[in-house]
């Protein structure tokens, strides 16, 4: 097995979808700790939104979908920062259609950006996160837990499970190099993403109330609050976690 370095905390960290919601908050809350964070999302100007004010975030605009862009991504931080301690794969799409009226675009579009390009970036990352003892974070959701369906989400649905079957499955394969795999599953967040989704913003107000509501919690989450989870998962003090993926949601999936 792998020995990993001695880091008091990560020195280099790279989030995927960066440019809004929790990738943005994730970002920064690193930043906040000292960390180096390479950013990276398909639009420069909301990267450079999430970088304003922060002089160790640096950005990267590409399309993780595409084949050449994974292993941009890791040159880019291993130039940046000289080493890669922690993954966050949090860059998703999502198109809420019942089964019937799905567009086969859209779906393709899911499942690559939302599954394929998380198995493609963490293997090109593999080697740098093998010499620093390094953690991946995959952000799926609660919405797919355990034995719960989603109407009008299917594929969504479907990639995010998918992506909690993969972190377990890494967990495993990658134990002996040293590198640990957790997920984080997050409840309704008010992320903005319903709007970019294709929601108004009245429709989008009210599935924020709809689901607060019904939430045992009483609210549907912050971004920070995702943000705050994922950075104590790759604490060295969490280096015994590996393989769990961890809903944050207020308690909305046990209902």
């Amino acid at each position: 097995m792998t020995t990993p370095s001695e880091h008091t905390g990560p020195r280099a960290v790279v989030v995927t979808g960066g440019g809004t919601g929790i990738g943005r908050a994730t970002a920064h809350a690193f930043a906040a700790r000292g960390a180096g964070v390479l950013v990276v999302g398909r639009t420069e100007r909301s990267l450079a939104e999430t970088a304003a004010g922060h002089d160790t975030i640096r950005t990267l605009a590409g399309d993780l979908t595409e084949p050449d862009v994974p292993r941009l991504v890791v040159e880019t931080a291993l130039r940046e920062f000289g080493a890669l301690d922690v993954l966050v794969n949090n860059a998703a799409v999502a198109a809420y259609q019942s089964m019937g009226a799905i567009d086969p675009a859209q779906a393709e579009q899911q499942i690559r950006t939302n599954l394929l390009a998380p198995i493609l970036l963490t293997q090109c990352a593999l080697d740098p996160l093998e010499r620093s003892g390094g953690t991946v974070v995959n952000l799926s959701t609660a919405g797919a837990l355990g034995m719960r369906s989603w109407p009008g989400c299917g594929p969504y649905g479907a990639t995010k499970a998918g992506l909690d079957f993969l972190t377990r499955t890494w967990s495993v394969e990658l134990a002996p190099r040293g590198i640990r795999v957790v997920g984080v599953a997050p409840g309704v967040v008010d992320t903005g993403t319903g709007v970019r989704s294709g929601m108004s913003e009245e429709e989008y107000a009210g599935f924020l109330a709809r689901m607060g509501s019904s939430t045992p919690a009483g609210r549907v989450g912050d971004p920070a609050e995702i943000a705050w989870w994922i950075t104590e998962l790759t604490r060295p003090e969490a280096r015994y976690a590996t393989g769990l993926v961890l809903p944050v949601d207020g308690a909305l999936s046990l209902t």
